[in-house]
């Protein structure tokens, strides 16, 4: 969306278009920087702002919001790492609204699983649920280039099982690519989030049987020809089969149906 940087996107309750600067107040509390970081990402989150509009300059920040250049600066840092503007440089540059990606959603999520000290079995429960959730959209949507990419993983983790370096990104990358499958961006997203805490999950079921890599490439080179053949009860059976066998390594007591 082409926008000066004088106007912003219209409210989604259908509103007439306003000035960016217009939504945007002074601040006096808290650590300054924050708050204009706050009142931005509410603006997005309602809808005020949308990605392609592009934030007043540097200048108008400063007198809209009555502080510094050093502030509005160290905002629009803090706005960039978060994946909600991108600086653009040149004379058709400055800060641009941006959608964040699930790189970004992911590392939050990670912090946030973290902090909240979530086990492992926790962390296959929930794929549990979710991946089963997921069959019936990977077997009525998968098309020829999924199913390929499926096998194409299957055949370079069963290369690294035979050079005894099978790396567990492999079998995460299978499962991205599984939700991937579904041709949903809401689920190829969430489940791209969750990369990090799978591949820890899943270096505590190696490490409980050194085994597991091998027999779970086995496990999904028979989900991709089930995918294949739209067998959604036998990719189900299969699915919920595969992540209980790691749920059982990760917490032989805790897991489910055991």
């Amino acid at each position: 969306m082409a926008t000066s940087d004088k106007t912003a996107s219209a409210a989604i309750s259908g509103r007439p278009r306003a000035e960016t600067g217009d939504l945007l107040s002074k601040v006096n509390t808290g650590r300054i920087s924050e708050v204009i970081v706050d009142q931005v990402r509410t603006l997005i989150r309602q809808g005020q702002l949308t990605a392609g509009d592009r934030l007043p300059s540097e200048r108008d920040l400063c007198v809209r919001f009555g502080v510094s250049r050093v502030t509005v600066r160290e905002a629009l840092r803090i706005l960039e790492a978060s994946g909600l503007v991108e600086i653009r440089v040149g004379a058709s540059g400055g800060a641009f609204v941006t959608v964040p990606s699930s790189r970004f959603v992911g590392a939050g999520i990670v912090d946030l699983i973290s902090l909240a000290s979530l086990t492992a079995i926790e962390v296959t429960e929930a794929r549990l649920v979710f991946e089963l959730g997921i069959v019936p959209l990977v077997c009525e949507r998968a098309t020829d280039d999924d199913i390929k990419a499926l096998y194409d993983i299957c055949d370079q983790s069963d290369e690294a099982i035979a050079a005894n370096s099978y790396p567990l990104e492999l079998s995460a990358e299978w499962h991205t690519r599984y939700a991937a499958s579904a041709h949903n961006r809401a689920v190829a997203m969430f489940v791209e989030s969750l990369h990090d805490p799978l591949l820890r999950s899943l270096e505590l079921a190696r490490d409980a049987v050194p085994s597991h890599g091998a027999h779970g490439v086995g496990e999904h080179r028979a989900l991709v020809a089930a995918i294949s053949e739209r067998d959604v009860d036998k990719t189900t059976e299969l699915m919920r089969t595969h992540l209980r066998r790691t749920a059982e390594r990760v917490d032989p007591d805790a897991a489910p149906g055991s």
